[in-house]
């Protein structure tokens, strides 16, 4: 219904932002990343936009890029997940690294976020693997205004490295559990894929 809304920033709460335009106030629910990307109180912004509509009520959520918005899109397909705690798995860790321990399976990190156990873990892991790649974490990175340069280079670094087993001719699935055996051997692409062929082979 509403695809952004573009307005002057008038509070910033925990988990809330309100946006004045068009004489009215809306007030978004969102993650700690786009309260984090959110600028000062009087300055203007942009925030991509979904309309929750329930029995009992209807809530507008938030997001500072469109990249973060396709993820909480995604990760409430999940069975189990709603809207609040997607906005808890967003707010827990930076979009490209949700992007790469969806794509590594990484369990342990996505268990890290509040209201989210191993089990619901792995069931967003299952489910959504198949629908991030490498470009979703390139893409996350470049469209997050708080990326970290140091973790951007190791996620490039693990990125490259599966793209390149999987061009040798490994599954996706297989590259992706080599990768994560050895990611944090290394921080140069082909020393994580000698390494990751190494930990194939049984070396």
């Amino acid at each position: 219904m509403y695809a952004f809304i573009e307005g002057t920033v008038c509070e910033k709460t925990n988990g809330c932002l309100v946006l004045q335009a068009g004489g009215v106030g809306w007030q978004l629910s969102c993650s700690n990343n786009t309260l984090m990307a959110a600028p000062a109180l009087g300055e203007t912004m942009r925030c991509f936009t979904f309309l929750s509509v329930r029995e009992d009520a209807l809530e507008l959520f938030g997001f500072a890029t469109r990249e973060e918005k396709e993820m909480f899109l995604q990760l409430t397909s999940v069975s189990g997940i709603g809207p609040k705690t997607a906005l808890g798995v967003l707010g827990a860790m930076p979009l490209r690294d949700l992007n790469l321990a969806i794509l590594l399976g990484d369990v342990n990190a996505l268990s890290r976020a509040p209201g989210i156990g191993k089990k619901t873990a792995q069931r967003i892991a299952l489910e959504l693997k198949d629908k991030v790649s490498q470009a979703d974490v390139s893409a996350a990175a470049a469209g997050s205004a708080a990326a970290v340069p140091a973790a951007s280079m190791a996620a490039d670094c693990v990125a490259e490295a599966i793209e390149a087993l999987t061009a040798l001719g490994y599954s996706s699935t297989e590259a992706r559990n080599a990768v994560s055996q050895v990611r944090d051997q290394s921080d140069k692409p082909e020393e994580l894929i000698r390494l990751a062929l190494r930990a194939m082979a049984g070396m």
